[in-house]
């Protein structure tokens, strides 16, 4: 610009027909003006004349030519960008080197694009998807299985185990009887209905029942003390004719020694060491 002042503030150069710049009301010839003002440029180091334009960034001075991206070097003027160690870079390069992956296409997520983390991996919003139903899962409840992720019910649908009682979906836990799957609270006598997980319970006709129930309703007699023989903890029976005894119960009817593994006679409902038989 040209003058109407009179000299230069600081050489006191006359300033007529001469280019000034002005500073807190003040003209300088351009000279004094740079060698005094001009911030140097972050990127070459050289005075940012009056001339020439100055960018700034958090206090941070360049040429309009040196503002450009540390990595690739195209000009950020008028273009976003970031900056990572005070390092500038375009949104492109800071991306490639900063910013996260998603877990599914492998990607960048590119910076101001919403991202949903899950198990410390990161996807873009629309990659977030269930395996299944492709609808996306946001901040529904999922489940994971194989790296992939589903919503509850696609993930019931396909994996999860259905009692065999109830038919709903067994969660967690579970017991299984014969091959199938069956929630803890239906696994249950057929007799009583008393829960059996946990417990010793007999088989009968592929159900299951109680030690009690079972020996009610299925155990045959012992033909000496009448009660229940179940056969359980590997107990020994004997076995005559259409009759059946505990082992501790087959016993000589006179003498009461024990006939388990030894010859024995009757007589009528009778059972006899051969001594007593003999006698």
């Amino acid at each position: 610009m040209t003058s109407n002042h009179t000299d230069c503030h600081y050489c006191l150069q006359s300033l007529r027909g001469r280019k000034y710049a002005l500073r807190e009301e003040n003209a300088y010839c351009v000279t004094c003006y740079d060698s005094l003002f001009a911030n140097p440029c972050e990127e070459c180091k050289k005075p940012i004349e009056c001339d020439s334009k100055d960018l700034a960034y958090k206090g941070r001075h360049w040429h309009e030519r040196c503002f450009k991206c540390a990595k690739c070097n195209r000009s950020l003027v008028e273009k976003p960008f970031a900056a990572k160690d005070e390092v500038l870079l375009c949104t492109e390069c800071y991306s490639d080197e900063y910013s996260s992956k998603c877990f599914h296409c492998q990607k960048t997520i590119m910076p101001g694009s919403r991202k949903m983390e899950f198990k410390g991996s990161s996807w873009h919003e629309s990659c977030f998807v269930c395996q299944y139903c492709r609808q996306p899962l946001g901040t529904k409840p999922l489940i994971t299985k194989d790296n992939e992720n589903y919503c509850v019910p696609c993930f019931e649908k396909q994996f999860a185990h259905h009692c065999y009682s109830c038919k709903k979906v067994i969660t967690s836990g579970g017991v299984t009887y014969h091959d199938q799957p069956w929630h803890k609270e239906c696994f249950v006598c057929a007799g009583c209905k008393t829960q059996l997980s946990g417990q010793r319970f007999i088989s009968k006709d592929e159900y299951p029942y109680c030690v009690d129930c079972f020996s009610k309703l299925y155990a045959e007699k012992c033909a000496a003390c009448r009660k229940p023989i179940t056969a359980l903890g590997g107990a020994r029976f004997v076995s005559f004719e259409e009759r059946q005894w505990h082992g501790e119960c087959f016993n000589c009817a006179k003498c009461s020694v024990s006939l388990v593994g030894q010859g024995f006679l009757t007589r009528q409902d009778d059972v006899l060491c051969h001594e007593c038989g003999s006698a």
